[in-house]
């Protein structure tokens, strides 16, 4: 069974807008795919770093 996505509304300044598409642009991802991606590594950066607090 494919992942289930959920959908949301989310507002960017348009500086930060053309920041992430020239990102995406560059690895050749979507703005959402991009956007999908950097919060997928801070979540998993996050979890690693609580795991060395325990």
């Amino acid at each position: 069974m494919k992942d289930d996505k959920k959908q949301m509304i989310l507002r960017l300044s348009k500086t930060l807008y053309d920041d992430i598409a020239k990102w995406a642009e560059d690895d050749f991802r979507s703005i959402n795919g991009q956007i999908e991606y950097l919060l997928t590594q801070a979540v998993n950066k996050r979890k690693k770093n609580n795991k060395n607090d325990d």
